[in-house]
């Protein structure tokens, strides 16, 4: 990755926000502050950026908010809410808007610059080994390109959405591991994680719910499987 990552960053707190835009300035990043979710929309709308960070409670507009407009704009740059809340609920709210993972206040400058070279990682690994074109039914999908096609009708997905499709053709009528799954495409095995990871499945469910020839089996405390008759 040569190129400087540039990260929004939205955060009402004045200390932490200076604290954190500095540390990560001082870790090679290009970093753009926002205080309050109206901002951080207008920043988002005329800017490019790698990865956001984005603070659930905000004025103006909550982290919640900001990240579902984000998400309609773009559907493969990482999101990672900055939140002081422990709820359950919360957190998978987020997860369930779109958000890619989160990190609780307060929170070490080193576990977040280690999340967001994760993230930064896998979004500028190009695949070179992976198949561009990926059969399951009569749909097609085109990895590099994101899109899922039957006939003539094409879906855009999102990074994730693709990489969890692939991992499922790859192993077609095989049992993929829950854990496995989250290991390799989540970067960690844990409850939230899954929740997410259960989600992205409905979504893909409802992407191939057009060819009765395949289905995504859910196998109990196990993982899932592709079936394709």
């Amino acid at each position: 990755m040569n190129q400087v990552a540039h990260i929004l960053y939205v955060e009402d707190d004045e200390v932490l926000s200076f604290v954190t835009k500095d540390n990560l300035e001082l870790n090679g990043f290009k970093v753009t502050h926002a205080k309050d979710g109206d901002e951080a929309i207008k920043l988002f709308k005329s800017g490019t950026y790698d990865l956001c960070l984005v603070d659930v409670m905000l004025p103006l507009k909550d982290g919640f908010t900001v990240a579902e407009e984000i998400r309609s704009r773009h559907s493969e740059i990482p999101i990672i809410f900055l939140t002081a809340k422990s709820l359950k609920e919360d957190r998978i709210k987020g997860l369930k808007i779109g958000a890619d993972d989160y990190i609780t206040k307060p929170f070490s400058i080193e576990e977040l610059i280690l999340k967001i070279k994760i993230f930064l990682k896998r979004k500028y690994v190009s695949g070179e080994n992976a198949a561009t074109l990926l059969k399951a039914g009569n749909y097609i999908l085109e990895y590099d390109n994101l899109s899922l096609k039957l006939n003539d009708e094409s879906s855009q997905m999102t990074k994730k959405e693709a990489d969890l499709l692939k991992m499922l053709i790859d192993n077609k009528n095989k049992i993929v591991e829950r854990g496995v799954i989250l290991e390799r495409i989540w970067g960690e095995n844990d409850y939230f994680m899954g929740r997410s990871m259960d989600v992205f499945i409905s979504r893909l469910r409802k992407y191939l719910k057009n060819d009765p020839t395949i289905n995504i089996e859910n196998i109990h405390g196990v993982g899932f499987r592709l079936n394709e008759t």
